[in-house]
């Protein structure tokens, strides 16, 4: 069984399609990059997956939920971080992840999630301070904590890393990473490609609504004789 299985995915909003047709498989543990330039539907696809936008046609399987018609099943399993989530600013830190778990399981699972999206955050003493003050990485932290707490078994993560200095993004990517040797399946957007290429088993490149190319970061580079995948990505799109 896939994590993810994508079939003839079609997302229309009126007279525009703005995903047409794609198709692509994640599977269990790994890391699955979907990437391409801006307004390519990436972020469309990652919406649909988190069960926010409905599908026109095709099919998604998440571990084997049919994504139309088990919706509620589905949202128990993932976990989803837009680009520009934002917190509660008038609470703490502590607070915004205490109110975020109270929603998943028993006190006891409910501390303990508490308990690792602080471990994950690693914002010390400011973790009392209002979410207000905090820097545009800290609040990314305290979001990245959020989504990952709950050991989701599908993380979606959109733009991992925005707004984070080199040293935070390091630390959040390790962090990723660990949660996939705990069993989480990931499926990241980043417009970052040394991200892409440091964290991603495969990628799907995405342009104009097509996936236009597939495989791993070491496959493509040898397919196009190029050094980074940065380099890929453009010459796949021209």
């Amino acid at each position: 069984m896939y994590a993810i299985e994508v079939k003839d995915l079609v997302k229309s909003y009126g007279g525009i399609t703005a995903v047409k047709g794609i198709s692509f498989t994640v599977n269990e543990g790994e890391v699955f990059g979907l990437i391409g330039p801006n307004g390519a539907g990436k972020t469309t696809t990652l919406r649909i997956l988190a069960t926010l936008l409905q599908i026109t046609s095709g099919s998604i399987k998440v571990f084997g939920h049919d994504l139309t018609t088990e919706a509620d099943q589905v949202r128990k399993i993932i976990s989803y971080l837009p680009e520009d989530a934002g917190a509660y600013k008038n609470l703490t830190g502590r607070d915004y992840l205490e109110f975020i778990a109270a929603f998943f399981g028993e006190s006891a699972e409910q501390k303990h999630m508490v308990e690792r999206g602080l471990s994950i955050a690693r914002l010390d003493d400011r973790i009392d301070d209002k979410v207000e003050t905090y820097s545009k990485g800290m609040a990314r932290r305290l979001l990245v904590a959020r989504a990952l707490m709950i050991g989701p078994k599908v993380a979606i993560l959109d733009e991992l890393t925005s707004g984070l200095d080199v040293l935070n993004a390091q630390e959040v990517r390790r962090t990723v990473k660990a949660t996939v040797k705990e069993g989480t399946t990931v499926l990241l957007s980043s417009h970052n490609m040394l991200e892409v290429e440091l964290m991603c088993d495969r990628i799907a490149l995405i342009n104009d609504g097509r996936i236009i190319e597939m495989g791993s970061p070491t496959e493509l580079k040898k397919k196009y004789d190029v050094p980074n995948v940065e380099e890929v990505f453009v010459r796949a799109v021209q």
